[in-house]
């Protein structure tokens, strides 16, 4: 077996993405396959076998199979998870329902909750107590919980049991208690303990996290056991590895036990890419803008790192209204994500208005042009419409578009009944489309406090491209980059990015008040459970780094901010300097500095990471089939000139070293770059369109 041939495998909602890195040969090779919702390994496995074929390797020789996958948020969307028990300290059955006592809109009277993942009836109430900090007040009954777990799953047939005692995260004897319970009497049953999941204080989100695991842990659990055995017949004789949705990737086994912490697994991928294309192009601070079929996502990238947070809110009720889904305690990259993909669907709204997404075509039935039974028309069809789209290059070659039908479905549905042509109803489209991502981009620069003068775009995806140009213009943006595959740089990343995981554990006291030797022994626990983790998907120990912070805050204050904290032995000699780096950070954030206010720590986290894959672009493989990189002309609108004369560029015949000036569009198999008038481009080393806008 070849340790240096590994493929990613990204599944979208329109789309599933390949990307075959071939280290021996150093060289790349990419691919793209509709997505087959029903069953997404269909399009895994056809894919990979095309990917080795034009490679030219075999599966046996593939070392690992990196995957990324949105079937844990689209089974808490769609509410198509599993039927769970939960099992919790009586007295708080009704937890998840209370939340935190806050309407999410004060003012709307027909406010609509989120819907509970577990319905009352088959949530279950055993007698223990554990105190705040960690001292037993009542016992466990474990008689009582075998006999609740059984009925919960002999009865009422449910497939997966949460348990959630109260303050487990500080003491978790009585969960630990439960599942070797669970373990010996009901072994068959998924189910998940808190103190495995989210041992972090504050009970609705740590019970609403244990909840949503195992909610999605059958039917996660089968798929990737389907997975790696179909890919076993297919003659895969190497690791299948997932990408976990803080951006780093770990094995199967974990995946299976935590599919949670795999909600964002898909579009981290495309955040890691753009880290490495940051250190790549020496580019510090970028905006990476990935834009696919169904979604389009913007992260911000800082010292060639995403941003990250601890939180993350599922299945919204209302999408951009926070407070208004499941409040999920999971390490994700820090992105927004919006309904504007080349899928998005245009409407007439009951007010006469043009609205597009977010409500997507998918891949069945996809865009009219795609000629599978679409009939309202998509941002890929206006894009069609306005000549940025090749229709016999689409896929590069594969799928042919339908020019006839698209005009048809542009006029019937968004054109006649605005009162207007067809043309400017596909520019409204487009327009809209763009618009909405700008608006989204600004208020998420606007909420971190970030200058968007500091900031470069990197666009990729499917229809990134295609409209990254024009949301460059309208963030005011001098520089774009357009990695060559840019149609599956997702994909990328998944081998681009490092084995790597995150733990917390939640021990709240007040800096002059630790226990040291309480907080050394939890982050030993930390440190030899991330080392073992990264060791099984294939790092070597003593490549592993550990990055230690803590969630601290004033007394008195709602909420933390991380702090730096030093590694090794800690001991009362190490508090002034904690006290410092939570001033430091404090006065980073807020620009001021409180010291007469006792500080206190809530929960300690620690970030554990092996080396980033040093991979080269040689993208070779896929040659092209001009010897000149100039392909021809075709008619495309920009709105500075209307509909002109256009030179198209084959991108595999682009070299390090050529330039060219807007307007232009550059093909390639995967994806389109459109350059609007004026632009200068310049191929660098590495093949990127790195774009100068006027």
């Amino acid at each position: 077996m070849n340790e240096r041939i590994r493929i990613g495998v990204d599944v979208g909602g329109t789309f599933t993405d390949f990307v075959l890195v071939d280290e021996e040969r150093d060289q790349i090779y990419t691919g793209k396959r509709l997505t087959t919702p029903d069953d997404p390994s269909i399009a895994i496995l056809e894919g990979t076998a095309r990917l080795l074929n034009e490679a030219g390797t075999e599966a046996s020789d593939v070392h690992s199979i990196v995957h990324g996958t949105t079937l844990v948020t689209n089974t808490i969307i769609e509410r198509t998870g599993a039927r769970v028990g939960l099992i919790t300290t009586k007295g708080v059955r009704d937890t998840l329902e209370m939340g935190k006592e806050i309407r999410y809109d004060l003012y709307d009277l027909f406010l609509e909750a989120p819907p509970t993942l577990v319905p009352r009836h088959l949530r279950r109430e055993v007698e223990e107590r554990i105190a705040p900090d960690g001292e037993v007040l009542m016992d466990f009954d474990a008689e009582a919980f075998q006999a609740t777990a059984r009925d919960l799953i002999e009865n009422e047939k449910v497939e997966a049991i949460a348990v959630c005692f109260m303050h487990a995260y500080r003491n978790p004897d009585h969960e630990r208690q439960a599942k070797a319970i669970l373990v010996e009497k009901f072994g068959a049953v998924p189910f998940t303990i808190s103190s495995d999941v989210a041992p972090e204080i504050r009970e609705f989100e740590r019970t609403s996290t244990t909840c949503a695991n195992a909610y999605v842990q059958p039917r996660m659990q089968s798929y990737l056991e389907r997975l790696e055995n179909e890919l076993r017949n297919k003659g895969h004789s190497g690791a299948l590895y997932v990408m976990l949705s803080g951006g780093g990737i770990t094995t199967v086994q974990s995946a299976r036990e935590f599919p949670i912490r795999l909600i964002e697994s898909g579009p981290a991928a495309g955040a890691m890419a753009s880290s490495y294309y940051s250190t790549l192009t020496n580019t510090e601070n970028l905006i990476s803008f990935d834009m696919g079929g169904t979604t389009a996502k913007m992260c911000l990238i800082d010292g060639g790192q995403p941003d990250r947070k601890h939180d993350f809110e599922a299945g919204r009720v209302r999408r951009f209204q926070k407070g208004s889904g499941l409040p999920l305690k999971v390490s994700v990259v820090d992105m927004i994500e919006i309904g504007a993909g080349g899928g998005s669907l245009a409407n007439v709204d009951n007010m006469g208005l043009l609205k597009v997404g977010p409500r997507s075509a998918g891949s069945a039935p996809g865009p009219v042009c795609y000629g599978l039974g679409g009939t309202d028309p998509a941002v890929t069809d206006a894009d069609l419409y306005l000549g940025y789209l090749n229709p016999d290059y689409f896929l590069g070659g594969e799928m042919t578009l339908d020019m006839t039908t698209v005009e048809k479905a542009i006029e019937e549905k968004v054109a006649k009944p605005l009162g207007l042509t067809t043309l400017d109803a596909a520019i409204g489209i487009h327009n809209i489309v763009n618009e909405n991502m700008a608006a989204a981009t600004r208020m998420h620069l606007a909420e971190k406090g970030r200058d968007p003068r500091r900031y470069e775009m990197i666009a990729f995806g499917g229809a990134g491209p295609v409209h990254a140009y024009r949301l460059a213009q309208l963030l005011k943006l001098d520089r774009l980059i357009v990695p060559l595959g840019a149609g599956v740089t997702s994909a990328l990343g998944f081998l681009v990015a490092a084995p790597a995981i995150d733990y917390v554990r939640s021990y709240v006291t007040r800096l002059e008040q630790i226990d040291w030797t309480h907080l050394n022994i939890l982050f030993e626990e930390m440190e030899t459970e991330a080392r073992a983790l990264l060791v099984d998907a294939g790092a070597r120990p003593e490549e592993i780094t550990m990055t230690r912070t803590a969630d601290m805050r004033h007394i008195g204050q709602g909420f933390e901010i991380a702090v730096p904290v030093p590694n090794g032995l800690l001991d009362a000699a190490s508090l002034s300097g904690i006290r410092e780096a939570f001033f430091a950070s404090y006065h980073q954030l807020f620009e001021r500095t409180v010291r007469d206010v006792p500080i206190e720590a809530m929960s300690w986290r620690l970030a554990a990471s092996a080396p980033v894959p040093d991979i080269k672009l040689d993208f070779s493989g896929q040659s092209s089939e001009f010897s000149d990189s100039l392909k021809g002309t075709r008619q495309v609108y920009f709105p500075e000139t209307g509909f002109a004369e256009c030179d198209v560029y084959d991108r595999y015949a682009l070299k390090p070293g050529d330039t060219f000036t807007g307007p232009a569009v550059v093909e390639e198999r995967e994806s389109t770059t459109v350059i609007g008038p004026g632009g200068n481009v310049s191929v660098d080393p590495y093949r990127n369109l790195i774009c100068e806008l006027p």
